[in-house]
């Protein structure tokens, strides 16, 4: 079982906390990263983008000019993709890029992306994270307290809080979420992980095996 110092919003250590092995000491899976990340990636894409063939384009209604005796090749329309202004062949159209992904997978590939977090040194165990108002200088402190400033964070707290996630948002390369949100692509997009003691315990609920 892990054990990390934990520390207090002015940077000092008020102790240690035990980790879960099951989310804390899985074996590091990068193919179910991989796989994840990318369903994640895939599902912001909108899938928008569209081309007409040569039936949805204007015009080309009658045939250009007759079949034989002109000596020219023959066309049937003008709106051919052969012509300038014609339609495009096998182009885009709307669709849904959406990949679905077990949620079981989905689960081992955060519990592997959290093992290397916590063998890297890269998350830090806050005993506790209140504001009594949003104040982006306190949050500042904060950050510089734990030598993180002008570092990709990602703050992860136990429930919304309003005045947390406004005194982050203007931070640049900080990012607030709470457990429930948790997902492969923040994780692994941010340097530093910050997560509330009480995170901690929900994050072990939601992602024991």
């Amino acid at each position: 079982m892990p054990q990390v110092a934990k520390y207090d919003t002015t940077g000092n250590q008020v102790g240690e906390i035990d980790l879960a092995d099951s989310v804390f000491n899985e074996k590091i899976n990068e193919h179910v990263v991989h796989q994840v990340v990318n369903a994640q990636l895939a599902a912001m894409r909108r899938g928008t983008a569209s081309t007409k063939t040569r039936g949805e384009v204007s015009g080309g209604g009658r045939k250009p000019w007759r079949q034989k005796g002109t000596g020219r090749a023959r066309h049937g329309s003008i709106r051919s993709p052969l012509w300038v202004g014609g339609g495009t062949v096998f182009g885009p159209k709307p669709r849904d890029y959406t990949q679905r992904v077990p949620k079981k997978v989905k689960r081992l590939a955060l519990r592997s992306i959290l093992t290397d977090k916590l063998k890297n040194n890269n998350l830090i165990i806050l005993d506790e994270l209140d504001f009594d108002q949003p104040k982006t200088k306190q949050m500042v402190e904060l950050l510089t307290n734990l030598n993180l400033a002008d570092k990709k964070v990602l703050i992860i707290i136990p429930e919304k809080d309003a005045n947390i996630y406004l005194s982050a948002r203007n931070i640049p390369g900080v990012k607030t979420l709470v457990v429930d949100a948790l997902n492969a692509y923040d994780l692994l997009n941010n340097d530093y992980i910050i997560m509330v003691k009480d995170a901690v315990q929900k994050v072990e609920e939601v992602l024991a095996k």
